[in-house]
């Protein structure tokens, strides 16, 4: 199921629809349901031409209960000039409506969520709802990776999957390149790049976002494309490596970070070795995210 079918959730949809994936039944669901409606009619329209076929169906959160994975992108949209975390309060009180009545369902399935500000909602929904922290996942910095991979694929001339690097921490200001991880076929990126280049390469894969916003509203058509693929590595149980929002027990806060992602959702976050400067790095925004959750719980 999709939780909101503003633009978000309506790639979401359509990149399911439109790409062979693992799901089979899609349930969109929002606030304003004649637009959910709406969106499911649309969807249904490419059924005849896309690659794969599913049921699509507008519901309610009754229908939760049998729901392998639950996605959640409703909330108030961030605005020009507003950080993920401005919009904090509003959504974590929008999270609490959507989850208590599907844990009422009985649904014992994973929740994917992201609406911003993504960690510290996860975190939130994983509180609401009771479920093991394996259960509860957030997007993480899977959209801001492949932007970094993307832009760094440009500077090198080279095809952006022969890229493995990643943005950690906060999907947000804090976020940063992990630069002693990053390699093209084992070769380290630091080796090939200048420390300029990766510096802008870093600010462009951290800030894109705004860009974005300023040009044309809010994105989507990427994270879209980046949630299917978190969706179909869960349901074909791939054990895939994937820098989603989980749960970091030491620091108390969901964060972006290497995780093994399999059919029970989280199988294991893995041990990296970070640079003296990356962990500093990491340190600051974990200390972001366990302040703005500190200032809901309190």
């Amino acid at each position: 199921m999709i939780v909101g079918t503003g633009n978000v959730g309506a790639s979401i949809g359509f990149c399911l629809a439109s790409q062979r994936t693992a799901v089979n039944e899609l349930i969109l669901t929002d606030i304003d349901q004649a637009d959910a409606e709406g969106e499911t009619l649309d969807l249904r329209d490419t059924l005849a031409v896309s690659p794969t076929y599913l049921q699509i169906n507008a519901g309610t959160y009754a229908d939760t209960k049998d729901c392998d994975i639950i996605i959640i992108t409703a909330g108030a949209n961030q605005k020009e000039g507003e950080t993920r975390l401005d919009l904090l309060q509003k959504n974590a009180e929008i999270m609490e409506g959507i989850v208590s009545p599907i844990m009422e369902s009985g649904f014992n399935g994973i929740f994917l969520v992201v609406s911003n500000p993504m960690d510290v909602l996860t975190y939130m929904v994983w509180k609401f709802s009771g479920l093991p922290e394996n259960q509860v996942i957030g997007s993480g910095t899977v959209l801001d990776s492949a932007r970094l991979c993307l832009r760094i694929s440009e500077q090198l001339n080279i095809h952006p999957k022969s890229v493995s690097a990643m943005q950690l921490g906060e999907h947000g200001d804090s976020e940063f390149t992990y630069w002693s991880g990053a390699n093209i076929a084992g070769v380290p990126i630091t080796n090939m790049l200048q420390s300029a280049e990766r510096e802008s390469i870093e600010n462009f894969a951290r800030n894109e976002a705004y860009d974005i916003i300023n040009k044309k509203g809010a994105t989507y058509y990427g994270i879209g494309a980046c949630v299917t693929r978190i969706i179909d590595c869960i349901l074909n149980d791939e054990r895939r490596v994937m820098p989603v929002s989980s749960y970091d027990a030491y620091a108390n806060v969901y964060n972006g970070y290497p995780a093994i992602l399999g059919r029970t959702g989280v199988i294991s976050r893995l041990e990296i070795n970070l640079s003296e400067q990356e962990a500093i790095s990491f340190q600051k925004s974990n200390n972001i995210l366990r302040e703005a959750i500190e200032s809901l719980e309190q």
